[in-house]
């Protein structure tokens, strides 16, 4: 007779448990249907799903076997007869919808888990696995709190199709904003390990300032262009009038001091990592900003980017005219710039990957397979699909999937 048989074992890992057990079942000609192990802090947890084909005397003595095998390991094991029909219900729940969601913090603890999974089940999704991409933290670390300054990724794959996708997107940003943390949730597709192309804003993106109110500062008109490109990153204002009104100002200003605010310029938290990793995984990069090519080059040269796509700055006689050459990059421009690098490179815009703060990013933010809100202005976070406001650049790795351990952190 045929029997489906689910077998657990579970205890101290060690080398030769999955040997033992299905030696024994290789001697009865056992199929295996499915297979799963986890070890955590050297503790195994090894479950094997067979079909038998054996007489009730034989099922008895093959069973006694393995419980030797796995003694002798110091190893428990449990055995469970799987129904048929239960059986087929399983495989066909494969065809199912999947997703990746994806907790990150600069530490993590049992709340932040519990209450990210109320809403996932809230939801109608099951959770079908679950692995640390992060790190090991050492006791001592956690005794001097610098597990604080470091970085958590919790990676839930779950299964099934929310009913109210905005309704769940809605929870899951509620709860990063409530508990400091980020959540994202994307579709689990061949694409997401396959991202070959990743556009960047340049101001307050890859770098920690915005740099026309650092050339507004030099030319004494700090504050009023600084007000200006605030309400502007929110959506207050149109980019290319905001942007025209802040060039007007800045009019006059000496070529001299560009190289001095360049050498000053603060590189984001993680930026430098993510972008030797990316090259490491035969990435192409490119800046996409609304910001000047003088700087985006200085960038350019200091990372190791391919592309640099920004304003050119008029420059007369030394001086700032107040004016840039050709067409002004705003949001518009880097989707359409995004969507030709892609075509430059042969990719699928499922396999670009793009990260902004502000208001012009959305666009392509939008059109890349995986848009990433960095560190972004409420309007912002609330409109793109993903956000990072609480790790630095790196925690994007993390998003595809990479682990700490692939040393690509």
């Amino acid at each position: 007779m045929n029997e489906l048989l689910l077998i657990n074992a579970s205890g101290q890992d060690q080398p030769g448990i999955t040997r033992a057990i299905t030696n024994v079942l290789a001697r009865a000609g056992a199929r295996v249907l499915d297979i799963g192990q986890a070890v955590i802090h050297d503790t195994l947890a090894l479950g094997i799903l067979v079909e038998l084909r054996i007489a009730a005397d034989a099922r008895a003595q093959l069973l006694e076997q393995i419980q030797q095998a796995t003694q002798a390991l110091g190893i428990q094991v449990r055995f469970q007869t799987v129904a048929p029909d239960s059986y087929e219900h399983w495989t066909e729940q494969q065809g199912k919808t999947r997703h990746i969601v994806t907790l990150l913090a600069r530490q993590i603890d049992a709340a932040m888990i519990a209450e990210l999974t109320a809403v996932t089940s809230s939801h109608g999704l099951n959770i079908d696995s679950i692995s640390r991409l992060s790190g090991r933290v050492s006791l001592a670390d956690l005794d001097a709190g610098n597990d604080h300054q470091g970085s958590a990724c919790v990676e839930f794959s779950v299964r099934g199709t929310p009913a109210d996708l905005v309704a769940l997107r809605a929870d899951f940003m509620e709860l990063s904003a409530r508990l400091n943390i980020d959540v994202a949730f994307q579709r689990d597709t061949v694409y997401r390990r396959n991202r070959r192309l990743v556009c960047f804003d340049m101001d307050s993106t890859l770098i920690e300032a915005e740099v026309i109110d650092e050339l507004a500062k030099a030319a004494g008109v700090g504050e009023q262009v600084s007000e200006i490109t605030e309400a502007a990153m929110r959506g207050e204002l149109d980019f290319k009038q905001s942007f025209a009104r802040r060039m007007a100002l800045l009019k006059g200003l000496d070529e001299s001091v560009l190289a001095g605010i360049a050498d000053e310029l603060r590189i984001t938290e993680g930026a430098e990592k993510l972008i030797s990793s990316l090259k490491k995984l035969g990435y192409k990069t490119a800046i996409l900003s609304g910001g000047f090519n003088y700087f985006g080059r200085y960038l350019q040269t200091k990372l190791g980017i391919d592309y640099v796509y920004a304003n050119e700055l008029d420059i007369v006689d030394g001086k700032v005219t107040g004016e840039v050459k050709g067409m002004v990059v705003d949001g518009q421009r880097k989707a359409e710039l995004l969507a030709m690098l892609a075509k430059q490179e042969g990719i699928a815009l499922e396999q670009v990957i793009a990260v902004g703060d502000g208001a012009n990013d959305l666009p392509m933010l939008s059109v890349a397979g995986l848009g990433v809100a960095f560190r972004a202005k409420p309007l912002v976070k609330a409109s793109a699909e993903h956000a990072i406001s609480n790790l630095g650049l790196d925690a994007i790795l993390y998003l595809l999937g990479f682990r700490e351990r692939d040393k690509l952190l």
